[in-house]
């Protein structure tokens, strides 16, 4: 029922937002060098690895690491890379994702391919069973604040407790904290 859902609700919502997708990929193109999308390597289901898709809102070069690792994050943003963050719309092309099967709406978020630490808790932890997620139970409780034993402790409760009417509960308060620009650093 879950995938069911994922697929038949993220084509809905890419017929919806695909004037948006244009408009963003052209002023993605318009004001920074590079491709629109930004395609990383991202830890999947039984730490399989996918390709996922994102609005670029870095600058080309930026060093592939989760950006609170960076020095001086804010450098490498791109003239409308702060807006796509902010609002979270550079999340928007993981609609692709979500149809393909790679993501889930609602999972633990999936790991860079070089957060050892993170993919290694979440393993022994048997969170790696999940399919990854846009937003997940981690998300709404603090986004990029959480330490990241905190957020693995977030993504054990979400694998011990899921269920369709949690994943609504996620997907709701995701749109509210969405709406607010809530837990958002850079």
């Amino acid at each position: 029922m879950k995938r069911l859902f994922d697929f038949s609700f993220a084509s809905f919502l890419l017929m919806i937002f695909s004037p948006i997708i244009i408009f963003l990929s052209l002023l993605i193109k318009l004001t920074s060098e590079g491709h629109v999308f930004y395609i990383s390597d991202r830890v999947g289901i039984q730490n399989s690895i996918f390709k996922m898709y994102k609005f670029r809102s870095m600058k080309i070069g930026t060093p592939p690491v989760a950006t609170h690792l960076l020095k001086d994050p804010y450098r490498f943003l791109t003239p409308v890379g702060r807006f796509l963050r902010k609002t979270s719309l550079d999340e928007l092309p993981q609609l692709f994702n979500i149809i393909r099967g790679d993501m889930s709406f609602v999972g633990p978020r999936p790991a860079l391919y070089n957060q050892y630490d993170l993919i290694e808790l979440r393993t022994k932890k048997g969170i790696h069973s999940l399919t990854p997620g846009l937003t997940g139970w981690a998300q709404i409780n603090g986004r990029d604040e959480l330490s990241i034993p905190v957020k693995v402790d977030f993504d054990e409760y979400y694998l011990k407790h899921q269920c369709f009417l949690l994943d609504l509960k996620i997907i709701w308060k995701t749109i509210y904290k969405v709406v607010k620009a809530e837990g958002v650093k850079h």
